[in-house]
């Protein structure tokens, strides 16, 4: 918080008061990384099930990027509050969407609905992911290859779903999510270090300079 006094045209003193917030981009990413860390531990095959990554998800994927977004909204972080608020979102869908498939809502009567719905919504978030991979690729070199990563990762779980070369889309979807989490990892550490200590500790990698950012 900072506090600014100025006198006034009629002489009086006017205090204003301004809450200084921090950069949330650290715990956004991370949440990012721990639920795709955790979601893909699934999709390589060294655990089962998707119950237990609904918690991952709705509080880490979701609660912690939607949070980070917010703030960043508030400080005119326009990228952070973008990102971090489009895939917060993403992961509430996914979790609720898994909590109805395991029936913890009622039963589902299959002839009435069609669980490839859902490749649509994949379709749909690699549409808007691709938009967001530009802006990427002048954020920073790592945080472009996350996104990169993210629509191999959207595309190959589309395909999945749809039934489209689906045993090596779920191979593709696996590891590329497993890199995001480890990539993920890295950025929310380099960002919390580079943020804490003032000074680029650890490297993100220059933007790519391909477009220029114009006055805003």
């Amino acid at each position: 918080m900072s506090v600014n006094s100025a006198p006034a045209a009629s002489g009086q003193v006017v205090t204003e008061t301004k809450i200084m917030m921090s950069d949330p981009t650290a715990l956004g990413v991370f949440g990012l990384s721990l639920v795709t860390f955790v979601a893909a531990s699934q999709k390589m095959g060294w655990t089962t099930g998707v119950a237990y990554i609904v918690p991952w998800a709705l509080f880490l994927g979701s609660v912690a990027q939607i949070w980070a977004s917010t703030i960043d909204f508030k400080k005119n972080n326009y990228f952070g509050a973008i990102v971090l608020g489009a895939y917060g979102l993403f992961w509430v869908a996914v979790a609720m969407h898994w909590a109805m498939s395991l029936g913890w809502f009622g039963a589902i009567d299959a002839t009435l609905n069609d669980p490839r719905q859902i490749g649509f919504a994949f379709i749909g978030y690699l549409i808007f992911s691709l938009f967001i991979m530009v802006a990427a690729f002048e954020a920073n070199k790592v945080f472009a290859a996350i996104l990169v990563l993210i629509n191999v990762l959207l595309g190959s779980l589309a395909l999945a779903t749809f039934g489209i070369q689906a045993e090596l889309c779920k191979h593709l979807a696996a590891y590329s999510e497993f890199s995001i989490s480890l990539l993920g990892f890295y950025a929310a550490g380099a960002v919390f270090l580079n943020s804490y200590f003032g000074r680029p500790l650890l490297p993100l990698g220059k933007p790519f300079g391909l477009i220029r950012k114009g006055p805003r």
